[in-house]
């Protein structure tokens, strides 16, 4: 099969959806790799290493798309992208379609384009290609929330997040107790923080009491409970997902106005919508913004900071999926595994996942694919 790798236009975006040992991987099993010159080079990978292992480096992003069956990427699609995409190719990324524009979409279908979302893949009731990235954002969260709590920051509080001795340390509070917020509980507890994880999934606060100890405060998740938390928080970080859908707003423009002066919100669904009613996307040059004297860090493509970490990650994830359709063909990879199907929202023109077909108004369809023996 031929595969092509094109260079991420989205602003700031530096990962790329293959580092050299995923496309190894692929060429030693007998498939051809096309990547955009310069694709890897924000994660620091450099075009003779792609060609070390076999990958044909083209210097037109145009000629990807038009020499490729299958392509690969990671952020989600560009009006531009969009329009270079081919008829009935097999398209793997991060999509997020449920809160994407109604033209996208729209291309998509008229191209006949098999639309594969990363973040929609199962295994074993997880979401194997979203965990990767939903690993680092639950430790970025920490990490950026304590940038802003210091006192250069505009608005910020100026507090050490694990305080010292005669001094409290930050409150850090995370609503949602999956990947994310495990992540994030942890990267919150080692730095010394006083940690209190909401959720009402009650198996998962269990988990994250059993792998981290009674050391963090678990609360079963509620209105009440979550507008206590904001007055509580110094640190609020918003870790709620549903799957394939538009985050609820879970935190309300009351809540925030309720919190502390120079307190950091942190809003990790924001690429899904957002959790907090005040959230709006930001970016990596521009991070935050203050409303209610809060400050507001809601960056979508946060694991972009540690690209090439996140490339790796993204690689070890995906590889599996894309090296299965290009051994054994679209129809008898997604008939042979469940999970796989699950992420195809997009196939022959019409729309297999029922979320976004309710979202933009089209006609849903059931996926059915036929074995290519």
């Amino acid at each position: 099969m031929r595969i092509g790798i094109p260079k991420e236009r989205r602003l700031e975006e530096k990962r790329v959806a293959l580092a050299p040992a995923g496309v190894d991987i692929l060429v030693k099993s007998g498939h051809s790799v096309y990547i955009e010159t310069e694709a890897g080079e924000g994660s620091h990978f450099t075009d003779e290493e792609y060609r070390a292992v076999g990958a044909t480096i083209v210097y037109e992003r145009e000629e990807v798309y038009q020499r490729s069956e299958l392509v690969a990427k990671i952020a989600p699609l560009t009006d531009e992208e969009a329009g270079m995409l081919q008829d009935n190719q097999i398209l793997f990324s991060f999509l997020h379609l449920a809160v994407g524009k109604q033209n996208i979409v729209n291309s998509l279908l008229e191209k006949k384009i098999t639309a594969i979302s990363y973040e929609l893949i199962e295994k074993n009731d997880e979401l194997p290609v979203l965990q990767a990235m939903s690993e680092i954002a639950g430790q970025l969260a920490v990490q950026m929330g304590e940038r802003f709590l210091g006192s250069h920051a505009q608005n910020g509080r100026g507090i050490l997040l694990g305080g010292l001795t005669g001094v409290a340390p930050a409150a850090v509070v995370i609503l949602g107790a999956g990947v994310v917020g495990l992540n994030a509980a942890r990267a919150a507890y080692a730095r010394g923080a006083q940690v209190i994880v909401l959720d009402k999934d009650l198996y998962r606060l269990r988990r994250i009491q059993n792998i981290l100890g009674k050391h963090i405060t678990t609360v079963a998740a509620n209105p009440y409970t979550i507008a206590r938390g904001c007055r509580f928080a110094d640190l609020f970080i918003g870790a709620i997902q549903v799957k394939g859908e538009k985050s609820p707003h879970l935190v309300s423009e009351e809540m925030v106005k309720s919190m502390k002066i120079g307190s950091v919100l942190v809003d990790v669904a924001i690429d899904q919508g957002g959790c907090i009613e005040t959230s709006y996307p930001t970016t990596i040059s521009d991070p935050v913004f203050i409303k209610h004297d809060v400050i507001h860090y809601c960056v979508p493509n946060m694991p972009t900071y540690v690209s090439r970490s996140a490339s790796y990650g993204m690689t070890n994830a995906s590889i599996q999926y894309i090296l299965n359709i290009a051994d054994n063909g679209l129809g008898n990879a997604i008939l042979g595994d469940d999970g796989l199907s699950k992420g195809v929202c997009m196939y022959n023109g019409t729309c297999t996942n029922k979320s976004i077909a309710e979202t933009f108004g089209l006609e849903y369809r059931r996926l059915h694919i036929f074995s290519t023996n």
